[in-house]
């Protein structure tokens, strides 16, 4: 069952005022030890419950827990990943990549039960060594996390191997926001095409991918636009939205200006026999090179000298929100971040006055 005893020297232990550990065997079969405990019937009462709990788990699962917990690091993230279904393809690059040149490296023949915040806190320590950008430390921890977590929950660890463990925190660069006289610039020499991505990237906060999914059933009412899909850009293929399982949606504020756009580009060049606007010559969707090559050329013909690039217009639509007050949860919401914690690290310095704002509401009620 397990067994208790005191860790320190005195020479009488049953009358000294040290606390009892235990030492026992997980579900997975890794010996584990606890400690804490004042008498010996609370440390024999914690090995009872452990023992009853392990008595009670149904053969087959206990040696489940045990084979998940004996594998490899590498094997199981080669089988965590396949299960991300509701990864986009970009998505999948992008773990992949971190797994090769971050993660395995570090970790690869590590087995899961042997996972522990020192562990973790460990291979933080050595992309730091590395040199690793912040950046990157911060998406290869997430991406650890997400596969540890998974086998927490599958019984393959018995602990929280991130309990305690401080997460590198990656602080962007100041962002560049497109003036609006830049915005209106860009439209007047751009194609139709890339004026329809414009006006959803900075009037409705879509990603890049999500524009180049535009079509008609989107617009679900005069001001609001229901975002479905995306087109992959490099394989011009759709996928579920970022963040996202295949089937779900979220739902933003179309102004009239957004709605009107779309409304002309369908009246002039209609829509293929899906519904869908945007489209080449040769694909029946956009991609990234047919945006970069238009923005380029359009950047060029309007004068503009600064390092804007399309993704800019997401920002320009997130300080448009802060600017006039508008809820940065309601914000991050309709940008599809993942969490707040995102939006807030990126947009905070859009929101200068918001301390000066309260201190005159706080004012008011005093």
């Amino acid at each position: 069952m397990g067994s208790y005893f005191k860790t320190c020297s005195c020479k009488r232990q049953g009358g000294c005022a040290h606390l009892y550990a235990i030492r026992f065997r997980d579900g997975t079969g890794r010996q584990r030890e606890e400690t804490g405990y004042p008498t010996q019937d609370d440390a024999l009462s914690r090995l009872a419950q452990l023992y009853s709990e392990k008595r009670s788990t149904p053969v087959q699962q206990a040696e489940m827990k045990r084979t998940l917990g004996k594998q490899r690091f590498s094997a199981y993230a080669s089988t965590w990943l396949p299960r991300q279904r509701h990864f986009a393809p970009g998505t999948v690059r992008t773990v992949t990549q971190l797994l090769d040149r971050q993660i395995l490296p570090a970790l690869e023949s590590r087995r899961i039960n042997s996972f522990s915040p020192t562990v973790v806190d460990d291979f933080i320590m050595s992309m730091e060594e590395r040199k690793v950008g912040l950046a990157t430390q911060q998406n290869a921890f997430d991406t650890l996390k997400k596969i540890l977590r998974d086998a927490h929950r599958r019984g393959g660890i018995a602990d929280d191997p991130f309990q305690g463990v401080v997460p590198p925190e990656y602080i962007p660069n100041r962002i560049t926001i497109p003036m609006l006289e830049e915005i209106h610039a860009l439209k007047e020499v751009g194609s139709k095409g890339l004026v329809v991505i414009i006006d959803l990237m900075s009037g409705c906060g879509h990603r890049n991918g999500e524009a180049f999914a535009a079509h008609l059933d989107g617009m679900v009412a005069d001001d609001v636009y229901r975002i479905t899909e995306q087109i992959e850009g490099r394989t011009r293929q759709r996928a579920p939205l970022k963040h996202r399982k295949a089937g779900e949606f979220r739902e933003v504020p179309m102004p009239a200006t957004v709605r009107e756009s779309l409304l002309r580009y369908v009246h002039d060049l209609g829509t293929d026999k899906n519904g869908y606007l945007l489209r080449t010559q040769r694909s029946p969707y956009w991609g990234h090179s047919t945006l970069d090559y238009q923005w380029s050329a359009a950047r060029k013909r309007a004068g503009i000298k600064r390092k804007l690039n399309p993704y800019s217009l997401r920002h320009f639509f997130a300080s448009n929100c802060l600017s006039r007050g508008i809820p940065i949860t309601d914000v991050a919401e309709w940008m599809g971040h993942s969490n707040i914690n995102m939006t807030y690290r990126i947009y905070r310095h859009l929101m200068p006055a918001s301390i000066g704002r309260a201190a005159k509401v706080l004012e008011a009620g005093l």
